[in-house]
């Protein structure tokens, strides 16, 4: 590639520079095999360190508490165990020159009583979403979760908030509001998954009030520009979610009005499925969005050396987000700059405990080194 590649070029991100737009994207890994969910220096610490060349690396999703739980194996920022097995990873990255976020998450329904011992999960309103849960005894069917009381509401809030604290204690540079792929925040947006007659239902505005009062939340703890928030509007069909005329109405409303604030970028997500046969939905997110958001925009999903630098190119994005290419390229960034091939990803050790397909990819060279 002989033109300049943007994706390599710096970027000035809230008070401190990014060394290139090539950003590792939040993909859940379930390496936390151990009591406690928290994550270990010898897997979590090593897997991101090993990644540090990102312009940043936003890791995996993190329980904001154990009500949030809804897959095997992930880490939470809820406990001092949690916390103090983060700050091991923080400072390995941060040894390596590089710089960190972590996602904040809660997935609602979608999850199951056998990460509550017994108890139902938490939605919105009462409708089961019809999928499945991966959970210690195998994939069991979702459930009705339990409507959110004003208290559930109130508490979660506040769980959000004392997570943002916990990841600044843990040495994150900053942390990452997951409103997206049919988690709690994006089944409060949706009038599918939200009947609610209360101030959180009904109007667009009480819909997105649950999002608006976390991020308030957050900020009372920690800079606005150290918070990002990842959204997918067009979303459909997967997690849950079906979209409705009100669907993108809702998105423009949250994109404009996060021009309010001070934020570190606003991730978003091209559609997962192909919804060109939806009149409502978005084909393009980014053509469609940047035009409403007046800060740093990520964009991801699908995206390759070629389309990375195109997209920024154009001046549709900020920064580009990659998933796959970095589960299997810790030095993505340096296969871009001397155009190396990438190595190939195996799908089937995505989720598995240990260090295989997880800290076993070599750096340029398209093997892995672990015996095959």
């Amino acid at each position: 590639m002989n033109r300049v590649q943007l994706l390599l070029q710096p970027i000035n991100l809230g008070n401190f520079q990014l060394p290139n737009r090539t950003v590792m994207a939040p993909m859940t890994r379930s390496r936390a095999v151990n009591d406690e969910n928290k994550p270990t220096e010898e897997l979590h610490g090593t897997y991101y360190q090993q990644r540090a060349s990102a312009g940043l690396i936003i890791t995996e999703g993190s329980q904001v508490s154990e009500q949030a739980v809804g897959y095997m194996n992930t880490p939470g920022i809820y406990s001092k165990a949690q916390l103090e097995g983060w700050k091991m990873v923080t400072e390995k990255v941060h040894a390596s020159g590089g710089r960190i976020f972590i996602q904040l998450w809660h997935v609602g329904r979608m999850s199951h009583p056998d990460f509550h011992k017994g108890k139902l999960p938490l939605a919105p309103s009462a409708i089961n979403p019809n999928e499945k849960s991966y959970t210690q005894n195998g994939f069991k069917e979702t459930v009705t979760p339990k409507e959110m009381t004003l208290n559930d509401i109130h508490k979660t809030i506040k769980d959000f908030a004392n997570a943002a604290t916990n990841a600044m204690d843990a040495g994150f540079d900053g942390v990452e509001i997951h409103a997206s792929n049919g988690y709690l925040f994006h089944q409060f947006l949706n009038r599918t998954s939200n009947k609610r007659t209360d101030a959180y239902g009904g109007s667009i505005e009480n819909r997105a009030r649950f999002l608006f009062e976390v991020l308030d939340a957050i900020k009372e703890r920690m800079p606005e520009d150290r918070i990002g928030i990842r959204l997918n509007p067009s979303l459909h069909g997967s997690f849950g979610m079906t979209m409705d005329e009100e669907t993108i109405p809702t998105f423009d409303y949250i994109v404009q009005k996060l021009n309010d604030y001070d934020l570190a970028y606003l991730h978003l997500s091209e559609p997962f499925t192909d919804v060109s046969g939806i009149p409502f939905a978005v084909t393009e997110i980014a053509k469609h969005y940047r035009p409403l958001y007046n800060g740093i925009l990520m964009i991801n999903n699908g995206f390759d050396q070629e389309s990375g630098n195109k997209v920024l190119e154009d001046g549709l994005a900020d920064l580009v987000a990659f998933g796959k290419p970095y589960i299997s390229n810790p030095d993505l960034v340096e296969r871009f700059e001397q155009g190396l091939p990438l190595t190939e990803w195996d799908e089937s050790t995505f989720y598995t405990p240990g260090e295989k397909g997880y800290l076993d990819y070599d750096k340029k060279t398209a093997k892995l080194t672990s015996a095959q």
